[in-house]
């Protein structure tokens, strides 16, 4: 989670050309050109979940699809070349923030279309079932996406071919700059999941260990041949829909309550009160800034993709037209 949180903030700063621990932009400009979707408190949904899994099994994720990345054990260094458009990145430069993906991990991409990465991760799921892979998908979305079409179509897929994927609901309570609540009917993701008899279990995504232990049982379920699974996260996006968004639309007071619930804050007050030693949870955040900094200055180092890259990774449907 101190991982996550130390990139998300160093990226969040690199992207309005401000001043950090983590230095300052030349001339103030941004080293990350365009906003960024930052998951910043949402940590513990990303890092209950992905301890679960092997490399082997795939993983779809969003717009705000950091978090999920690092815990799914990308490099982070490659990560934050890719966001600063450098050559080294994961996609050479050219997806950004959005389009992140890892295939030696299996992290399939972040999607900048609010719910594409629901059939995406059935599709892969499909897949592994056919060919008798001893593997899984988990595949993250927003509140948002439950009211978009491929939810249901995924879904409905997913239950109807018995695939082994876990659908995890990132609860965050806001599209975009819209409270999700008043434009969602009935009770929301878990409700129409268990409508499609999917089983579903609700979590405090905000408490690292209860999300931890419910994505356990699920896991272990669809790893047995069960079928699909849903886990809805309910947390709080404490950041604008992106980096330079500064949500003035939202009641500071729905912010501060949230704030209350920071889930490395409340882990943090958890191993006090069982006598642990905090100084452990310094080093481990130390550790977490060094390697973000140490990323901060290769990706500042790291050359631009070549022009000629301009026409690699495309598709062409050999009449001379390129998409």
């Amino acid at each position: 989670m101190v991982r996550i949180r130390a990139f998300e903030n160093a990226a969040e700063i690199a992207s309005q050309g401000g001043v950090s621990a983590y230095g300052q932009s030349a001339a103030g400009t941004a080293r990350v050109r365009g906003p960024l979707h930052l998951s910043t408190g949402q940590e513990a949904v990303a890092t209950g979940v992905c301890a679960h899994l092997h490399p082997a099994d795939y993983l779809t994720s969003t717009h705000r699809g950091h978090g999920h990345t690092l815990a799914k054990g990308a490099d982070l260094g490659r990560m934050m070349a890719e966001l600063f458009g450098k050559a080294t990145g994961f996609n050479g430069g050219k997806g950004g923030s959005m389009h992140i993906a890892d295939f030696s991990v299996g992290m399939l991409g972040a999607n900048g279309v609010v719910a594409a990465g629901l059939p995406i991760a059935v599709g892969a799921a499909h897949a592994q079932k056919l060919q008798g892979r001893d593997a899984i998908t988990v595949c993250f979305f927003g509140d948002g996406a439950i009211n978009r079409g491929p939810f249901l179509e995924a879904l409905n897929w997913a239950r109807v071919y018995a695939l082994p994927v876990l659908f995890v609901c990132e609860d965050n309570r806001w599209s975009a700059t819209t409270a999700s609540g008043p434009m969602t009917a009935g009770p929301g993701a878990s409700a129409r999941a268990i409508s499609m008899d999917i089983s579903a279990t609700q979590v405090d995504g905000n408490d690292v260990i209860e999300v931890y232990q419910g994505a356990a049982a699920l896991v272990a379920q669809v790893r047995a041949g069960q079928g699909p699974r849903l886990l809805h996260a309910l947390t709080y996006r404490v950041k604008g829909h992106v980096s330079v968004d500064p949500a003035a639309y939202r009641d500071p007071q729905e912010l501060a309550a949230a704030l209350m619930t920071d889930p490395i804050a409340r882990l943090r007050e958890r191993f006090k009160a069982q006598g642990y030693d905090l100084s452990q949870l310094d080093a481990l955040e130390d550790d977490a800034t060094a390697e973000v900094q140490a990323a901060l200055d290769a990706a500042d180092a790291s050359p631009w993709p070549d022009a000629s890259a301009a026409y690699t990774d495309v598709l062409t449907t050999g009449a001379g037209t390129w998409f």
